[in-house]
């Protein structure tokens, strides 16, 4: 871990580079702290967007996940400074995306539904109202996607619910209203459709699109945008027991529609459905976000720094794929191609959840009618959620993906006065 301090004389001279380069020079500048690599680093010819993603590289490359007696944190020094808000803002969103890394890093033996929701309450610091439902709340209100995935655990389901109202506006008064959702699923056996036991080792960041949200969430609060935020975070765990829901059962979501369950390892598409009708149906957004490690399709395609999206407006595709650039967190369109819509047809229900190949695709048109009339995209991020090494600015295990993308997204819409007019004509 690394602590960042002003401070004054000579350090390593920062040559002339893009932000996306000065992040990952800095994270290996980071990384070599340990083999004697220098601790002070001159950044007088640094300023803006590019000094703030030079801490953000010192930061996130000096990240390990701690458990008790791990590595103490290390401090190093930029001298020359001539910015000071650029280092306060590399530093808050390197921060959030380290949180976000933590909770998605954290095994599965700590990480259980309420151990997340208690995690969200950390929010309450940055003004952010939490709110938490149970199992027995989701069961009254008709979420079957959400308590049917955590049915087999000991542990049951919550829905975290996670609000920024801009200070000084009312709620209600803002143009836009944001919600983001994020796949909470803190650990995936596959269900009785068990997954082999090598790809259950890295199942526990199953939840990392939960974390992404909470973590751009953190930042938005951070940063004061005065947009409106709340996010909705499914969390249950996917495990193996008698109470487990089974391929075959027909289970009815937030709002009515029904899914007939081919495998009970295609369960994050479940639990956002429920997320996503409940918001459509009681939140009035003006957009929604969801972001899952949701498919191996998606990485066949993309690989593991990539990832991919769905849209239906373009407005909302444009500023997404301007975050990406910004983060150097990639993102590549994907098409919702027609002819593949019949594919979740099913014989005894409105859809059924295990569709088939081509995998992303399926999966987001699965998820599209939960969607209603509001502008939509929906990431699947399985690939570059988790690192098998170092490189550039991630480090082995969950990378924090998604949180600067998302935060930096929202931070746009409040300097566009095009999107916002948009969104009050809702």
């Amino acid at each position: 871990m690394i602590d960042v301090r002003i401070g004054s004389g000579d350090g390593e001279k920062v040559a002339r580079q893009r932000p996306a380069e000065l992040r990952t020079a800095a994270a290996k500048a980071a990384r070599a702290i340990d083999g004697g690599g220098p601790r002070a680093f001159d950044v007088s010819k640094l300023a803006g967007p590019r000094l703030q993603a030079y801490v953000e590289g010192l930061i996130l490359g000096g990240y390990s996940y701690r458990v008790a007696g791990g590595p103490a944190r290390q401090t190093v020094t930029l001298t020359g400074v001539s910015d000071e808000a650029a280092v306060a803002a590399g530093i808050a969103a390197a921060e959030a995306v380290e949180w976000a890394r933590e909770l998605a890093n954290t095994p599965a033996s700590t990480k259980t539904p309420q151990w997340l929701a208690e995690q969200a309450e950390q929010l309450t610091d940055w003004g952010v109202d939490v709110t938490t439902y149970d199992e027995i709340w989701l069961e009254a209100n008709g979420f079957g996607g959400i308590v049917a995935v955590g049915a087999g655990s000991v542990a049951p389901p919550r829905l975290i619910q996670a609000e920024w109202n801009p200070a000084g506006a009312a709620r209600g008064t803002c143009a836009a209203h944001v919600v983001l959702v994020g796949k909470g699923i803190v650990f995936d056996t596959g269900g009785l459709n068990i997954k082999p036991g090598d790809s259950m080792k890295t199942m526990h960041t199953d939840m990392s699109g939960a974390a992404a949200v909470l973590g751009a969430l953190r930042l938005i609060a951070a940063r004061q945008v005065p947009v409106r935020v709340t996010v909705l975070v499914p969390a249950a765990e996917n495990s193996v027991s008698g109470s487990a829901y089974r391929p075959s059962d027909v289970i009815r979501h937030y709002g009515g529609r029904t899914s007939e369950i081919g495998n009970t390892d295609a369960e994050g598409r479940l639990v956002l459905a429920d997320a996503m009708a409940y918001a459509v149906a009681k939140l009035e957004p003006t957009m929604l976000v969801d972001i899952a490690t949701l498919t191996g399709a998606m990485k066949l395609a993309l690989g593991l720094q990539v990832g991919g999206y769905f849209a239906t407006d373009e407005a909302l595709a444009r500023g997404l794929e301007a975050a990406a650039v910004a983060t150097d967190e990639k993102l590549w369109r994907m098409p919702l191609v027609q002819d593949y819509a019949a594919a979740i047809d099913s014989a005894v229900a409105d859809a059924n959840n295990s569709p088939g190949n081509p995998g992303g695709i399926t999966a987001a048109w699965f998820l599209r009618p939960f969607a209603g009339d509001v502008p939509w995209a929906h990431l699947d991020v399985a690939g570059p959620a988790r690192a098998p090494k170092d490189a550039g600015w991630v480090n082995k295990g969950a990378t924090g993906y998604g949180t600067r993308l998302l935060a930096d997204w929202v931070s746009s819409l409040a300097r566009s006065p095009q999107r916002t007019a948009a969104a009050r004509k809702r």
